[in-house]
């Protein structure tokens, strides 16, 4: 019975300590969650007038107002921001609250999980670990959460392809090349076919692989064909540049010179259709003629004609 009795106290010593401890670390993270508090919006408002203003057109103010319950609807500005007290006491320290820019010194990470604790799944499942995230790119490089409910994804240009032309001026010189992605006409954007948000390839394709987002809009390319070209087959950019060129049908190279990278002892001749070595001929090469070896190899990606080895027909 005294055995009994005295296992009973150490037991019940045990779990007081253990459970004090376990207080006492709740008060620790507590006290300091309790030194910043949320102020209210009212008290945003009459310091950021101007932001005030932006921020009733935007589509964010519509879920505040309409969505009971959320989040945006019980914290307004601090919901985002964070509890406000502490940035009241000492306005001009940004880093007492979280502000959505480069200068405010926010981490980026943190300014990320305050967008992705709302915009989380869908088209950003893949944003871990994406190139994008890698680089260190903050959501509010991109977008901006106090723009107008009419702009096209809170977007900080005019449109995508503008957002992405900042941080890539090379394509963007591509997309003005004589052959290129009608792009610059308004027919596509970039997000035809990359996902900015993450994807599963390298350059953040929307699809498994290069051809996979080029047969989206070039499906007679795809085949099956009786009479495959390896080269189509393996990568649609062996023969092609994505965004622009100044050969024809965006070619990486002149037709004849592309075809003979490949094909240079194959029963024509071998020699390069150069000037120098067509000098001495009495009429020039009819493979020179309109686009080279097209002219008769003219289904060149695939042929299910019975007579199309070599891609005649």
């Amino acid at each position: 019975m005294r055995s009994a009795l005295m296992i009973g106290v150490l037991l019940s010593i045990a779990f007081g300590a253990s459970r004090s401890a376990a207080d006492a670390g709740h008060s620790d993270g507590g006290d300091a969650e309790n030194a910043r508090s949320y102020v209210g919006e009212a008290l945003c408002r009459s310091c950021h007038s101007v932001e005030a203003e932006h921020w009733d057109r935007t589509i964010h103010a519509r879920v505040a107002s309409t969505a009971a319950g959320s989040r945006l609807h019980a914290r307004a500005c601090e919901s985002c921001h964070g509890p406000g007290s502490e940035h009241v006491g000492n306005p001009s320290d940004l880093s007492r609250i979280i502000a959505f820019t480069r200068e405010s010194g926010a981490p980026v990470e943190a300014q990320n999980m305050i967008c992705l604790d709302c915009h989380r799944g869908g088209a950003r499942i893949h944003w871990t670990g994406s190139v994008h995230e890698s680089r260190d790119l903050a959501c509010s490089d991109c977008h901006h959460p106090m723009a107008r409910i009419s702009s096209q994804g809170l977007l900080r240009a005019k449109s995508v392809n503008q957002t992405c032309f900042t941080c890539h001026p090379r394509q963007r010189f591509e997309f003005r090349k004589r052959s290129h992605m009608p792009l610059i006409e308004g027919k596509i954007s970039c997000t035809d076919c990359h996902a900015p948000h993450g994807s599963n390839t390298d350059p953040l394709l929307k699809g498994d692989s290069v051809n996979h987002v080029c047969y989206a809009c070039h499906a007679e390319k795809r085949g099956p064909f009786l009479w495959e070209h390896a080269p189509v087959r393996e990568s649609c950019l062996n023969c092609h540049t994505p965004h622009g060129s100044n050969h024809d049908a965006l070619l990486v190279a002149p037709s004849a010179f592309l075809c003979q990278r490949c094909h240079s002892q194959v029963g024509h001749p071998s020699e390069l259709l150069t000037t120098g070595n067509l000098a001495g001929a009495v009429s020039p090469d009819s493979r020179l003629i309109n686009r080279g070896c097209v002219n008769c190899h003219a289904q060149i990606h695939g042929s299910n004609h019975p007579s199309g080895p070599r891609f005649h027909r």
